[in-house]
């Protein structure tokens, strides 16, 4: 099992910018695509950055380009997400996720976070 613990959720006025950890153990960090994804109330869960197993390969949804910002430390076993230049509509429950490859949809991922929740004041 690979367990995964995101941090750095919180409130922050439109404009502002916040930076979420996701810290992964118990199984070989490296060995995993990950992604984060987000969950606004009423809403599907979507893929906001997707990151491949050495970091060399990064994706986006094209709400967050330019903005957001996905890497990872396999030596601390950690991912993150650089979020700036956030605007209301980016309010969500924040979830990182681990699996076999780059994926945009959630069930392409084995592993989840408990999420962490960004709250966006206008």
């Amino acid at each position: 099992q690979l367990q995964l613990v995101e941090s750095g959720g919180g409130v922050v006025q439109a404009g502002g910018s916040l930076r979420l950890s996701c810290a992964g153990s118990g199984r070989t960090f490296s060995g995993y695509a990950m992604g984060w994804f987000r969950q606004p109330p009423g809403k599907e869960r979507e893929c906001v950055a997707c990151i491949n197993w050495s970091g060399s390969s990064t994706a986006y949804v094209n709400s967050v380009k330019g903005r957001f910002t996905i890497s990872r430390d396999n030596a601390k076993n950690t991912m993150y997400l650089q979020m700036n230049s956030l605007k209301p509509e980016d309010a969500a429950v924040y979830y990182c996720a681990a699996g076999p490859s780059v994926e945009v949809a959630a069930f392409g991922y084995d592993y989840w976070g408990q999420g962490t929740q960004v709250t966006v004041s206008s």
